[in-house]
């Protein structure tokens, strides 16, 4: 992998002036979750455990500011087909999104853009309970744009090193992935007796690397916390991808920064991202 740009240049390329309390202000994103705007802080601080523990039943509090800006990648993208590892409140904030570039944008994408699956967000989850918590909170209003899969998860390698797969992901070609599951308790199996099953370890999902030679340049992926696992994702991405962490938020963005695939690809890139793309390319 190689960092096409500066941290500081591909941050401030991705979220240019975006403002939290303004981004609200107009897409009202808060109000799906019935919390005050006031809510878009700072991380939580879940504890030494809960993050952790096996026997948590409970969903964490809603984090508006990072929503937000989930929300807004997706927007100011133009994105039109999300691969989302994990259910929870980020599904109904994507369904969201989607659905307003749906209404801006569904014309164009239909007559110029080969998106066989447009404007719709592919959810996988291993813990049936929670789909059906999930399923139970998506509005009747873009609830057609939002399909859950239930994914049973196991122990795999991946060049010899020990990760985990859900089996039967959904066979799209996503231009936006959004990475904030599997916990480290739920895969089956092991190997020579290893796991994820310790609090000591952490998750480490390897399906993207599986689907990688397949993305189409301009693709952005959205790590959510997981250091462990974005580092092992860093490691092992073979194309050329451009990545920023920022601490401040616990996220990691990773951006396929490719010469289009041909004249398919570049129409939609010239669709959905900011002329810079291209440019910087040319400049390298």
């Amino acid at each position: 992998m190689q960092d096409a740009l500066q941290n500081s240049e591909f941050f401030s390329y991705l979220f240019g002036d975006f403002d939290v309390q303004n981004y609200l202000n107009e897409h009202k994103v808060h109000e799906l979750f019935n919390v005050d705007i006031s809510a878009a802080s700072s991380k939580i601080d879940k504890g030494l455990y809960l993050s952790v523990d096996p026997e948590n039943n409970e969903a964490f509090p809603v984090e508006l500011d990072d929503l937000a800006r989930l929300h807004y990648l997706i927007t100011s993208r133009k994105v039109t087909t999300i691969l989302e590892f994990g259910v929870g409140k980020s599904t109904k904030a994507i369904g969201h999104a989607l659905d307003i570039n749906k209404a801006a944008h569904a014309d164009f994408v239909k007559e110029n853009l080969r998106r066989s699956n447009p404007f719709e967000l592919h959810s996988v989850d291993c813990m049936k309970e929670w789909i059906e918590v999930c399923q139970k909170t998506i509005p009747a209003e873009f609830e057609k744009l939002v399909n859950i899969h239930y994914c049973p998860l196991e122990i795999g390698e991946f060049n010899g090193r020990m990760c985990t797969y859900y089996d039967q992901i959904p066979n799209i070609c996503p231009d936006f992935i959004y990475l904030d599951a599997p916990d480290q308790f739920s895969a089956k199996g092991d190997i020579r007796g290893l796991s994820t099953a310790h609090p000591d370890r952490m998750p480490m999902a390897a399906d993207i690397l599986t689907i990688e030679h397949f993305l189409a340049s301009g693709t952005l992926i959205l790590v959510d916390g997981r250091t462990a696992n974005a580092r092992f994702l860093k490691c092992n991405l073979q194309r050329n991808w451009r990545y920023h962490y920022e601490e401040s938020f616990d996220q990691h963005y990773f951006e396929l920064f490719e010469p289009p695939l041909g004249r398919i690809n570049k129409k939609q890139i010239e669709f959905s991202l900011k002329p810079s793309f291209l440019e910087d390319q040319k400049a390298l």
